[in-house]
């Protein structure tokens, strides 16, 4: 636990280098002293992509920041697969003009076809905060006049870097999946030096000086986390943090490993019932699904149908029938996906009796390494 200065020192904390600090908590600093490689992307996977309309942030574009499953989690109910590229160290991966004109011109795109966007949202095949420049990027993409958002597991929190960088979204949501390290572990397959506590210590130290909009995420894996202890555990914890919303998930796209069940509809909304009990304003994906309403609309369609659809689908699993929707709202049809289907670039998974469709794991990683080692055109 982290003493009255805030502290780590009687913490467990990662037994890794914090590479230095950004002198304005607002982060307002850029990074000085760096280079600026530009890091591996897949020439087919946009940086931006969207806008998709999601239940928490209305219409948002989305920004994939880091190359493909770039992680300090390997969580095992991942709707994108296994992390390949374990991380926890803080990288240059893309320039930060290269990311803003990727979202600069999807907004320009957007205003001339009048979809309205609500927010530019870190939402990467990865994790977000190992970017070294997401807070330059951000405070730059803020700048365009669109509100910023963030989706972190929260795992680099403990650094100070991160926080500041942080603190200038409008708003973020945090992965707090457990409270238990061993349980912790195994849902989420953290790097092996990172500590569990350092993890919590360092939401707690973020929230007390953010003034954005804080949401929490909770995904419920059946016979791991979803059990009474481990509920009231997470309860009193995200009280404490005092989020806009506490949000409880369960898997409804295919996981990264087949073991993964969802819990119980009855462990569902048990699960919401002592969240509410911590004075929690929550809400469970369950209780949307019997509602009829899965929390996700229709994705807003522009530019060319083959490149927007592998954008959303590097890190948002599509159902069949919406990538249907989809490009028949393009002025594409099925052959489209069907060519990107025989050359590899996606693939369908069935799961809970539907058919998904997703970015190929292998494609991507084939394609960052041929682009680094100068064999493809970025």
């Amino acid at each position: 636990m982290a003493g009255p200065s805030g502290s780590l020192a009687s913490a467990p904390r990662p037994a890794v280098t914090i590479a230095g600090t950004a002198g304005d908590r607002r982060g307002r600093a850029a990074p000085a002293g760096h280079e600026r490689p530009t890091g591996l992307r897949a020439p087919t996977l946009p940086i931006a992509f969207g806008p998709v309309r999601s239940r928490r942030l209305g219409w948002s574009i989305g920004i994939n920041n880091v190359p493909p499953k770039t992680c300090s989690y390997s969580c095992v109910y991942c709707q994108v697969g296994q992390t390949n590229r374990a991380r926890l160290e803080r990288e240059a991966f893309f320039e930060p003009d290269e990311v803003v004109a990727a979202v600069q011109d999807r907004l320009a795109e957007c205003r001339d076809t009048g979809q309205p966007v609500g927010y530019a949202t870190f939402v990467p095949d990865g994790e977000p905060t190992l970017d070294r420049y997401l807070g330059e990027t951000l405070r730059r993409v803020a700048a365009l006049g669109v509100k910023v958002a963030v989706l972190s597991n929260g795992s680099l929190l403990w650094r100070d870097d991160v926080r500041a960088e942080l603190a200038p979204a409008d708003w973020v949501s945090l992965k707090v999946d457990s409270v238990d390290e061993q349980t912790w572990r195994r849902l989420n397959r953290p790097i092996g030096r990172l500590r569990l506590e350092a993890v919590l210590d360092g939401m707690r130290r973020f929230v007390a000086g953010y003034r954005g909009d804080l949401v929490t995420e909770t995904m419920l894996v059946a016979g791991l986390n979803d059990d009474e202890a481990s509920i009231g555990r997470m309860a009193e914890f995200l009280s404490a943090l005092e989020p806009l919303r506490a949000y409880i998930s369960i898997p409804t796209r295919p996981p990264a490993e087949a073991w993964v069940h969802a819990p119980s509809p009855e462990a569902a909304r048990h699960a919401a019932e002592v969240f509410r009990e911590y004075e929690l304003p929550t809400t469970c994906l369950l209780e949307e699904i019997e509602a009829g309403d899965e929390g996700e609309g229709p994705f807003a369609v522009g530019g060319d149908p083959a490149q927007g659809l592998l954008g959303i689908l590097a890190v948002h699993p599509m159902t069949e029938s919406a990538a249907r929707d989809y490009l028949d709202r393009s002025g594409a049809d099925w052959s489209v996906a069907r060519a990107l289907l025989d050359d590899g670039q996606i693939v369908a998974v069935r799961y809970r009796q539907r058919t998904f469709l997703r970015r190929s794991r292998d494609r991507m990683n084939t394609a960052s390494i041929e682009r680094a080692e100068g064999k493809v055109d970025g």
